[in-house]
């Protein structure tokens, strides 16, 4: 193996220099060349942006997945480049166990029945669970990885770069004030007009990368709208599902019998009487249970049009079954739950639940 043993006590040289310089600057020996004050200001932006980007990136890891080993599997995987295997969600593992009981103990008794319910839930809430963690691992962790394992690199390698230039650059001007005779002057010279070129430029080098954080921010500022975006629907699902899986509960007669000796005193279920106007308005017809569209009027202002997200099976005659992607107009009556608005298509009217429907105007 050929060694270029010049090249090799130059870079040693060069080496040693650096380090002499750096140890004098320590100690107030030697002076220093700063850096401007924009400059500087560029710099400590960067390293804030690096260090919340770490922070960011784990903790998300940490909420998308809370389990330690798992986190240092997928990173292992990652890492060794091999796709990561599908993991089963908790949510879908509890109500397959769920399933699993109901036809051990019976699907027809009220206590399977329940239980197949609940557990068709479970396994809804865990595919939505597992549809929000990829999306997010996509949308929102990758461009924060990649940034850290690219841009920051690069940055973090030109700042080095630029280190050295400044020390080089310091050691020439020690040098020329040290220089004597006329000879050594000129060189020094010669050599410290070098340093400050090649500073300069590893300057501007870097100057444009660090101006290139404010990029960076534009294009994290767009992945964490994605982020909440998917959270916000990831949400409203699992909100939309229990909702749901209240009402198919509510159709089950009571099998269960408590102490005997203890009679729960009756509820007052009357509404109060200056709610009734309001009640009446979204109430069912008594004569046939539907909706009177007599007594529903839409407001003289405040109806919009609205895009339907899922498909929706009306639960009783007061609500209207919904299919996705149709439009509908929807309005707000005095005294509604805020979850729920009233919709019309042509000349069927029903309550609509607001999670199923995107507002367009």
């Amino acid at each position: 193996m050929d060694f270029n043993v010049k090249k090799l006590a130059s870079d040693a040289g060069v080496f040693f220099t650096r380090a002499v310089q750096f140890t004098e600057e320590k100690l107030g020996q030697a002076e220093k060349t700063e850096l401007d004050a924009h400059f500087e200001n560029l710099l400590t932006r960067a390293d804030s942006t690096k260090n919340w980007t770490e922070k960011i990136l784990r903790q998300t890891e940490v909420l998308l997945q809370p389990n330690p080993s798992a986190r240092v599997e997928e990173f292992l995987y990652e890492k060794l480049d091999r796709k990561i295997p599908s993991r089963v969600t908790n949510g879908e593992l509890l109500g397959q166990y769920m399933t699993e009981a109901a036809n051990d103990f019976g699907p027809s008794g009220p206590y399977g029945q329940t239980l197949i319910k609940v557990g068709e839930t479970q396994k809804r809430l865990g595919i939505a669970e597992r549809d929000f963690i990829h999306s997010s691992s996509i949308n929102f962790l990758t461009p924060l990885r990649n940034f850290l394992e690219g841009d920051w690199r690069t940055i973090s390698k030109e700042r080095r770069i630029l280190q050295n230039r400044r020390l080089d650059l310091d050691a020439c001007k020690a040098r020329l004030k040290k220089a004597k005779a006329a000879e050594a002057k000129a060189a020094a010279e010669h050599e410290l007009r070098v340093a400050q070129t090649e500073f300069d430029r590893q300057a501007e080098v870097t100057r444009l990368l660090l101006e290139g954080i404010s990029s960076t921010h534009v294009n994290h500022l767009r992945c964490l709208h994605e982020f909440a975006e998917a959270q916000a629907t990831y949400y409203a699902q699992c909100y939309q599902y229990m909702v749901d899986l209240q009402k198919q509960l509510g159709r089950f007669p009571s099998t269960f019998v408590g102490n005997a000796d203890a009679v729960p005193a009756p509820l007052n279920t009357s509404p109060p009487a200056a709610t009734l106007p309001l009640l009446q308005a979204v109430s069912p017809n008594p004569a046939d249970g539907t909706l009177n569209p007599a007594e529903v009027k839409p407001p003289a202002s405040g109806t919009r049009k609205a895009r339907v997200l899922y498909d929706y099976e009306a639960a009783d005659s007061t609500e209207l079954g919904l299919r996705a992607d149709e439009l509908i107009t929807v309005y707000s009556l005095p005294g509604m739950d805020p979850d729920w608005l009233i919709g019309e298509r042509g000349n069927q009217k029903g309550k609509v639940p607001v999670t199923y429907l995107e507002l367009l105007s």
